[in-house]
């Protein structure tokens, strides 16, 4: 059973990061672009857009960094190598 355990950790560690960075760049660079947009339309709002897209794009990047301590906290969690293998033949 604690092979389930390892196998959880090793897809937390290698897909959580990659799968949040690219939530993470999607979500600003949409962020980006709805706040140009709105500044090409209404050129008079321009400073408030500007204010509200900083504000969510710290919103944003704070999730990013709290996804890399949580992968680094995971990262620190796993097992050597060896122990692994020692577990995978049976070797408790």
């Amino acid at each position: 059973m604690a092979y389930l355990y390892f196998f959880g950790l090793v897809l937390g560690v290698g897909l959580g990061v990659p799968i949040v960075a690219f939530g993470a760049a999607f979500g600003m660079g949409r962020a980006i672009s709805a706040a140009l947009e709105g500044s090409a339309r209404q050129p008079e709002h321009h400073g408030r857009l500007f204010i509200m897209m900083m504000v969510g794009l710290a919103f944003i990047e704070t999730l990013a960094i709290y996804a890399i301590l949580v992968w680094a906290t995971l990262q620190g969690r796993l097992p050597a190598t060896d122990d692994i293998m020692q577990l995978l033949r049976g070797g408790g």
